[in-house]
């Protein structure tokens, strides 16, 4: 096993919450590392956070990229790979030892004493034709990364959700009307986003509606309506919610609940000791950034209270 590569507790995912973690893990003198293949989590897609304490407004990539500042500052290295496979290092472990984990990518193999997952997770599609075909070319799932094309044009977004609310008001700051299309009969945003979008001339709110095609010519052009209308629109935002990326915890055998998200405890633990969990890809039903934080810190504290009283092996 090559020492350098040993770490007490090694980090996967490197967003608001696997940031937090590392910074706190650092400060109880934890080797730590932060494996992830995207820098500062889907936070950054977020155009403005107004709920982080201390910041009454910040852009979501500043915000992930302080915290990341700070946990590197400490000296935790972050390592810009995709982890292909976490497993446990000894199947049949010793009585009163705990097995140690490998944590491979496609190019390197680490050893971790202890395992945080700050996965996240991915947007969820609407699956309706046309969708795929039109990806990148008036199909998006971040306002902040795609708004910008579509300057003085018309667009939609496609939520019900706090996220929706808040995409549709950025849109609105550059695009020349933005539809909020809902499947159902209630905006369930934050009041004062949603009292935000009800009093923004130029988002048109229609409840009951769902996008059944997307149409155009080599672009979007326009959306069928469950309604039988035909909007003609430059793009379509789709904002209806996340899947956990749980996979690699999945397959390690941590347990995971009905929509695939990890089951922690208020100490951050999974069912499989050693395993700590925070952030979005968890139960936890509050899903924000500071709450994922707070996770995050809880399971860094309590990894090192783990590693106290625990002997890990590789072998």
């Amino acid at each position: 096993m090559d020492e350098k590569n040993l770490y007490d507790l090694v980090i996967i995912g490197a967003g608001v919450s696997g940031a937090s973690g590392a910074m706190y893990a650092s400060r109880l003198n934890l080797k730590t590392a932060m494996i992830a293949d995207m820098p500062g989590g889907l936070i950054t897609t977020t155009h403005l956070v107004e709920n982080w304490p201390g910041h009454k407004s910040i852009s979501g990539p500043d915000l992930a990229m302080n915290i990341m500042d700070h946990a590197t500052s400490f000296g935790v290295p972050f390592i810009n790979e995709d982890v292909k496979e976490v497993k446990k290092a000894v199947e049949n472990v010793p009585e009163g030892k705990q097995s140690g984990f490998i944590v491979k990518t496609a190019s390197n193999t680490y050893f971790a004493k202890s395992v945080m997952f700050a996965t996240g997770t991915k947007h969820r599609k609407l699956n309706v034709p046309g969708e795929k075909e039109f990806e990148n070319k008036g199909v998006s799932y971040c306002a902040l990364c795609d708004g910008a094309f579509f300057k003085d044009k018309p667009v939609c977004v496609v939520g019900s959700g706090d996220s929706a609310a808040k995409e549709a008001l950025m849109l609105a700051e550059l695009c020349s009307k933005v539809y909020l299309f809902i499947r159902k009969d209630k905006l369930k945003a934050e009041p004062i986003n949603k009292d935000r979008v009800n009093s923004n001339e130029k988002i048109e709110v229609r409840f009951n509606t769902q996008i059944e095609e997307i149409l155009g010519d080599g672009k979007v052009e326009k959306v069928k309506l469950n309604t039988g209308e035909e909007v003609e629109l430059s793009a379509v935002f789709v904002a209806i919610g996340h899947n956990a990326l749980s996979g690699l915890a999945e397959n390690l055998g941590v347990e995971l609940n009905e929509k695939k998200e990890i089951k922690i405890n208020r100490n951050s633990e999974t069912s499989m000791p050693g395993v700590f969990s925070a952030g979005d890809v968890t139960d936890s039903d509050f899903k924000q950034a500071i709450t994922g934080a707070a996770e995050a810190v809880t399971g860094a504290y309590h990894a090192s209270l783990y590693l106290g009283r625990n002997e890990i092996v590789f072998e």
